[in-house]
């Protein structure tokens, strides 16, 4: 992730207005390298080219996996629990698009993501459980280094569910200020109160960065996780 001083991604929002946050985050995804980025929902929104998808299905499909593709050097993976997200397009950036849907998907969603290219599987029922995310892209993709990406709400699902295992973080010299704006790490009303299961933080690696960003990246050790690993 890359955020202001005070732990904001918004990059429009810092000031003074450099306009270099997205940037650096491009230039420093492709310094880590990945099998695989994943992000959430309202972020994966920002990548689509459809409106909607047919209110209908002609057919029902199965609760099973479709997978387009298996042969990338790196997926876009994204959250989207109630399939909410018509792409219009089947990759991000020559990365093939891959959905973690819950089984309550309707039909016609499922129809959609197939006309489109776009490969899905199910995690859940009613919610996403990340574990069997995290599985099934290992098991299925060979995804072994998985870059998750923001929003600070997928962030925080996985942090307090105690699957990251190291933090990237540029910070740069700008602020945003704002009460509520998007920060790193976030919560739903009600998870508020979970606290990440991280028992030790070490610091592997400090690096200053063009332009007075500062580049951090942390080991983090997790004991049991103290919620169940699922997303809405």
């Amino acid at each position: 992730m890359v955020a202001s001083i005070d732990g904001r991604i918004l990059h429009s929002r810092w000031r003074p207005a450099t306009g270099e946050g997205g940037d650096l985050f491009e230039r420093l995804h492709a310094r880590i390298g990945g099998d695989a980025w994943l992000v959430g929902r309202v972020t994966g929104q920002e990548f689509a080219k459809a409106q909607a998808y047919d209110a209908r299905a002609d057919r029902t499909w199965p609760r099973e996996p479709w997978l387009a593709r298996r042969d990338a050097q790196a997926y876009g993976v994204v959250l989207d629990a109630h399939g909410k997200i018509a792409w219009g397009r089947p990759d991000i950036g020559g990365d093939p698009i891959v959905v973690a849907l819950t089984e309550q998907v309707c039909d016609a969603h499922l129809a959609g993501l197939r006309r489109d290219g776009v490969s899905y599987f199910f995690a859940g029922k009613s919610e996403l459980d990340l574990t069997l995310v995290l599985e099934f892209l290992n098991r299925e993709l060979g995804v072994k280094r998985l870059l998750v990406e923001g929003g600070g709400h997928a962030n925080g699902e996985f942090l307090r569910a105690g699957l990251i295992d190291e933090i990237s973080l540029a910070i740069c010299p700008a602020v945003d200020g704002a009460r509520g704006a998007p920060s790193v790490f976030d919560s739903a009303d009600g998870d508020s109160d979970l606290r990440a299961p991280i028992s030790e933080m070490s610091l592997e690696s400090c690096e200053v960065l063009e332009r007075g960003a500062v580049w951090l990246r942390y080991r983090l050790r997790n004991a049991a996780a103290a919620s169940p690993s699922r997303s809405s």
